[in-house]
């Protein structure tokens, strides 16, 4: 397999530090990581201390916060296609924030449910597939080609800071606050990354409705490109399979941690402020990493990290006394390898798809490896019912280490610098790479499907 020489940077084009359109997506973005973190955590706080809830519910809860992928990603991708994606991530943190902020006035008013707190989370969910999706497409289109990388490195580094201060600044606020009010924080951070949002200028323009296809055909040409793929189907199977087992991982960790080994709240968000220290540095390494071990490697070897690392969370069951440490080191290896991961894998295919491409081939990843999240959610409420949660995770670690098969017997250990173009002609149903550059006429054009 060749790789083609990556394409000569444009010329007149500003380095990251003096891109201000990238400097005030990455301060919205870092508002609202914050915020985020804040969520997680009060969330299923909310769940299992102010309502309650039961493994099946914790299960069921995990599950509707992903739902959306499975239901309606691939079609969100054929209609961020066809939209100004800046758009699309303003309207989604503007509805977060409103139904976030539901919540406190709710609990405020002695109403709160479980049942509203299920819908909520799955409402939430559905913006953030339109929000997530237009995000990952959105920076191909912001910044230079080969600065993709720098900026997903950029971008994480700050997610992995939120992730830092967040929980322990959240376990703190718990310790003096009701977990429904770290909501309203919540929701004060998505207004944030709102404005920021707002005064960044692009010149994306809405794909013309005589250029659209009926909707099915634009959700198969996603599909089909990523599949045609090779060496990207098999980094998505790896991550599919991951999730899915590490859902029933991390759908029974408030009731491990909470419940089983009676923790507080505080200590709760401790372990995921000092664990993500791991994520903050595999983030800001990663392209050391990259060059340290190749390209190519990088991803199966923090595959194995990450997988193993997930053993320490059963362990601590087992080790009461133990407890807090191992958690901490199982959330710090878990974090940086995942970060390693995250970050080579997406810039890789940021890379090779076309511009036209991008919102569809996000959303029919997504719809995969996020797809089956709820899955696990469900799975985990339903074992954990039937042989307890300390063995629901032992399935879901073991299934995670299974999940690096895909990428173990790959020409990734061949590869010390990932392919810069599409790896393989796509299909005869799949236009070639020409037919999705702007202004191209697309080819087969059937009925034009209204903006829904």
């Amino acid at each position: 397999m060749t790789t083609a020489e990556p394409a000569a940077p444009g010329p007149a084009a500003p380095g990251l530090w003096r891109h201000g359109g990238f400097l005030r997506l990455w301060a919205g973005e870092t508002a609202s990581q914050f915020g985020e973190q804040f969520g997680n955590l009060a969330i299923p706080v909310i769940a299992v201390s102010v309502l309650g809830a039961t493994s099946f519910e914790v299960g069921l809860l995990n599950a509707a916060e992903t739902l959306a992928f499975l239901v309606i990603g691939l079609p969100a991708g054929a209609w961020i296609d066809r939209w100004i994606k800046r758009r699309v991530m303003l309207r989604a943190d503007v509805i977060r924030a409103v139904l976030l902020a539901a919540i406190p006035v709710l609990w405020f008013t002695h109403v709160l449910a479980f049942w509203e707190l299920l819908i909520v989370a799955t409402a939430v969910g559905v913006c953030s597939v339109f929000f997530d999706v237009s995000y990952q497409s959105f920076i191909p289109n912001l910044v230079r080609n080969d600065q993709i990388g720098d900026a997903n490195s950029k971008l994480e580094t700050s997610a992995q800071v939120a992730r830092i201060a967040g929980p322990a600044a959240a376990g703190g606020l718990l310790a003096l606050l009701a977990a429904p009010l770290l909501l309203a924080v919540t929701a004060g951070t998505y207004l944030l990354s709102f404005f920021a949002l707002t005064s960044i200028r692009d010149t994306e323009v809405a794909k013309p409705v005589e250029d659209r296809r009926p909707l099915m055909v634009e959700i198969k040409e996603g599909l089909s490109w990523v599949f045609h793929q090779p060496l990207l189907v098999r980094i998505v199977l790896c991550t599919a399979i991951s999730n899915l087992f590490g859902s029933l991982v991390f759908a029974m960790m408030p009731i491990l941690v909470l419940r089983e080994l009676g923790l507080s709240p505080a200590f709760y968000g401790l372990i995921g402020s000092a664990g993500a220290v791991g994520g903050l540095l595999g983030a800001s390494l990663s392209g050391r990493i990259q060059k340290w071990v190749g390209e190519g490697h990088a991803i199966p070897l923090s595959e194995i990290v990450f997988a193993l690392s997930l053993f320490l969370v059963p362990l601590a069951a087992f080790l009461p006394a133990l407890a807090v440490p191992l958690l901490i080191v199982g959330e710090f290896f878990f974090s940086a390898s995942v970060l390693v991961y995250n970050i080579a894998q997406v810039s890789f295919r940021q890379r090779i798809c076309p511009p036209a491409l991008l919102g569809r081939m996000n959303a029919s990843i997504r719809f995969i490896v996020w797809g089956v999240m709820p899955i696990g959610g469900l799975a985990a409420g339903l074992l954990s019912t039937g042989i307890g949660v300390v063995p629901t995770i032992i399935v879901g670690c073991a299934g995670s280490l299974l999940a690096g098969i895909p990428v173990f017997f790959s020409k990734l250990w061949r590869m010390r610098t990932l392919p810069t173009e599409m790896v393989a002609a796509p299909a005869d149903d799949v236009p070639p790479a020409s037919a999705f550059e702007p202004g191209a006429e697309p080819e087969g054009s059937g009925p034009t499907e209204p903006l829904t």
